[in-house]
């Protein structure tokens, strides 16, 4: 975890921001493993799949799951609201991070995985925290109110999407458990404001 990696200030003109952090032990272990081991074919895929935790996808998903609660019953807008404003928070929080915290991408210092089919992402020294995983985190902690069926397809999935972020080395191993965790977080916050999951109020027996 980064609790353990070594930070150092990089200061701009006085400033102590932002912060450089550097991949820990572990997190470079995995990456170099990934990149010797992988080729273009599973990195394709991987590519592909990471674009459903991408924060464009799931804007205009849940603006449109908005729009399809209204007056739909309380409980619907109540979830419409709360997929919404989440979407949108976890959307910024990464950014307010990534201006606060530097740490260069694992897809910037391999050149065997290149040859291998690594792909460039981002900008370089955005690695911290990992934005795909930041929502997923949130999707995985609000599914935890569904039906078990339900919530065990669509956390696995939030897991599963989150891990491809390794795969392609956009992030190392520690910035995407961060960012999974600081989700969960986020979405459990959220509830005090929107009072997610919430129930309909009882309803009188008919006569």
């Amino acid at each position: 975890m980064h609790t353990t990696a070594r930070v150092r200030a990089r200061r701009h003109q006085g400033a102590p921001f932002p912060i450089t952090i550097r991949p820990t032990a572990a997190d470079t272990m995995i990456a170099r493993a990934i990149a010797r081991n992988t080729a273009p074919a599973p990195e394709e895929i991987a590519r592909g799949l990471t674009w459903g935790a991408d924060e464009k996808v799931l804007l205009a998903l849940a603006a449109a799951g908005w729009l399809a609660s209204r007056g739909r019953g309380a409980s619907l807008e109540r979830a419409g609201n709360h997929a919404l404003l989440v979407t949108v928070a976890a959307s910024l929080l990464p950014h307010g991070l990534k201006l606060l915290f530097n740490q260069t991408r694992p897809d910037r210092l391999t050149v065997t995985g290149h040859a291998n089919g690594i792909p460039i992402s981002g900008k370089r020294d955005d690695a911290f925290p990992s934005g795909h995983a930041l929502h997923m985190g949130a999707l995985a902690s609000a599914a935890a109110t569904l039906p078990a069926g339900a919530r065990r397809a669509i956390q696995s999935v939030a897991i599963g999407l989150s891990l491809t972020r390794i795969v392609v080395l956009a992030h190392w191993t520690s910035d995407v458990i961060a960012g999974f965790g600081l989700g969960a977080v986020l979405e459990r916050l959220l509830r005090l404001w929107t009072g997610y999951p919430g129930d309909d109020p009882p309803r009188g027996k008919a006569r």
